[in-house]
């Protein structure tokens, strides 16, 4: 399950590990590693619903990217990592407003489809994108709180980004064993 989430966010990663003075470079980054795992995944056969967060991410990374390169001195550079959890936020939580979660389609990827359309699988997924979307949204507020004070590309911030997608990933291993043990299921 991990590789799935780590391929999903693999634009995400990229980007934060870029180093911050090339912003422009890491943007661009994002979006060519967004569409490359979008394009990769629809050749394997995933679904739109299973590519809801690549498809987000293009879009976040597209629109980054223009900015970067049309003003490399713009003040959304200081908030750029604040503005990409935002945006993941943003995606994950109206995936589940629209009853779409989004980890919905990443666990269709290994799960018998004879459980696909079932209550506890779709709540699952719905608790699951629920944490996902908060933990996005603590890290928006974290890393826009370390931008205002200066250090939006610190350290600091790069441990915060990286809690941002550990705790949750944690949370999903632990929540899915809990219910698995809890249903009897494998």
């Amino acid at each position: 399950m991990s590789r799935s989430y780590v391929r999903t966010f693999l634009p995400w990663i990229v980007f934060a590990v870029l180093p911050s003075g090339q912003w422009q470079w890491a943007a661009l980054a994002g979006l060519l590693a967004a569409v490359a795992v979008t394009v990769q995944q629809r050749r394997a056969g995933a679904g739109f619903d299973a590519l809801i967060i690549e498809i987000g991410s293009a879009v976040f990374f597209a629109a980054l990217t223009v900015i970067a390169f049309a003003d490399p001195h713009s003040g959304v550079h200081g908030y750029s990592a604040a503005l990409s959890s935002a945006a993941l936020a943003l995606v994950a939580g109206v995936s589940l407003l629209v009853g779409k979660p989004f980890t919905l389609g990443i666990a269709k990827r290994t799960t018998p489809r004879e459980v696909w359309g079932l209550r506890p699988f779709v709540r699952t997924n719905a608790v699951i994108t629920g944490a996902w979307t908060a933990a996005f949204a603590v890290t928006a507020a974290a890393l826009a709180a370390l931008a205002h004070a200066g250090h939006g590309h610190s350290v600091s911030a790069t441990l915060v980004q990286a809690a941002g997608f550990v705790v949750p990933m944690l949370f999903t291993v632990r929540y899915v064993a809990a219910v698995q043990a809890r249903t009897g299921a494998r």
